[in-house]
This record gives C-alpha cells, sequence and structure tokens, in this order.
C-alpha cells in the first residue's frame, strides 16, 4: 500500500507573533489555536491550517516579491469572502475571472504575505 499524505498547513515566518496572530484571527476568520506556545501559534478555518512561527530577524515577506505568495485556497463563493474579508479590513485585489476558468482574490496579509482565494467557475455554473 503507497504512503498516503495526511493533513497539512501551511507554515509562516512572522516577525510579531502575536500581531500576526490576531490578524488571521479578527480580519481572516480563523480560529486561534496553540495560544499558549512559545513561538508558534496556529490558526484554523474549515479545514485550512496555518502554522505561524516567530521570526523577528527574517527577512520581510513583501521584500520577497512574488515569493511572497504563499497558498491558494479554495472557496465557494470568492465574491462573499472577498466581501466579509473586505468588512473586516483585508487587503484584497477585486474579484475577477481567470481565463483557467477561476474566479479569484489576492489577499495581502499584514506581514506582505499574500493568499489567492479562488472559485471553480465551472462548479458554479448551473
Amino acid at each position: 500500500m503507497p504512503t498516503k499524505i495526511a493533513s497539512w498547513a501551511f507554515v509562516l515566518a512572522v516577525p510579531d507573533l502575536e500581531k500576526s496572530a490576531a490578524y488571521f484571527r479578527d480580519v481572516l476568520g480563523f480560529d486561534l489555536l496553540w495560544a499558549e506556545a512559545t513561538d508558534w501559534r496556529l490558526v484554523q478555518r474549515d479545514g485550512v491550517r496555518v502554522m505561524l512561527g516567530h521570526c523577528p530577524t527574517d527577512m520581510p515577506r513583501a521584500a520577497l516579491g512574488s515569493h511572497s505568495l504563499f497558498g491558494y485556497i479554495g472557496v465557494n463563493d470568492v465574491d462573499a469572502i472577498h466581501a466579509e474579508l473586505g468588512a473586516r479590513g483585508a487587503v484584497c485585489t477585486p474579484p475577477a475571472d481567470r481565463p483557467y476558468g477561476m474566479r479569484e482574490i489576492v489577499v495581502t496579509t499584514i506581514d506582505g504575505h499574500r493568499i489567492l482565494f479562488g472559485q471553480d467557475l465551472s462548479a458554479s455554473a448551473g
């Protein structure tokens, strides 16, 4: 039997652990776990997990250009997630239909990480 890969999480280096964890909780709507850990916080929303590691001396993510993009999260309604996150103060691009059949937004976190949220347009065509 082949080895099976189980659950996973994105891992991000952040300069201010408490500030970043609060952003994921208050702006992006994630639940905060591992609140008592020393150098880590785990945030989770609908099965998507992000491990935030305290790295105060690392290069700022915004300085990485295209490499600040860390994840692609599928959603069933990109316009709704755009409205929700925008209402909480997230920096988001407007929803846009892409030639490969996805409707997407890009969210830039307070640390300069970028997350793509995408909706499969063929799945919503009815």
